[in-house]
């Protein structure tokens, strides 16, 4: 399941603002934040596909939410206006972020392409 983030887990488990001026991101797995509200019609959509994503991706990606309603200052700080934004949080590297509740394929290949390193298959040499 996602993990709702508050200010303070926020700054523990993605980004410490208060400490760092520069991005430096806290986390060990990479990450999806959902920025999104309770009376959010695309977001209530898109709650459900980050559940399942979160329980496919365990061990490997994060998959936080984010209440914009509750957490202001949080949605500011990345320039939220509008929900659900979703921000896609590698392990090296900026954050990306994306407007709109995407269908599951799409996030699975933003993270598969963006967050998960890619595995080169060795080239056997006859």
């Amino acid at each position: 399941m996602s993990e709702h983030l508050n200010k303070e887990t926020f700054r523990q488990k993605v980004f410490d603002f208060e400490k760092h001026k520069t991005w430096q991101y806290e986390g060990t797995l990479p990450a999806l934040v959902d920025f999104w509200a309770p009376w959010c019609g695309p977001c209530r959509m898109v709650g459900p596909v980050l559940d399942e994503l979160s329980q496919e991706y365990a061990g490997k990606l994060n998959v936080y939410k984010v209440n914009t309603e509750e957490q202001p200052e949080l949605a500011s700080m990345f320039g939220i206006q509008s929900i659900p934004s979703l921000l896609f949080v590698p392990i090296n590297g900026k954050p990306k972020i994306a407007i709109g509740a995407l269908p599951k394929n799409e996030l699975k290949r933003i993270i598969e392409s963006d967050l998960m390193p890619s595995v080169q298959e060795p080239v056997l040499v006859r």
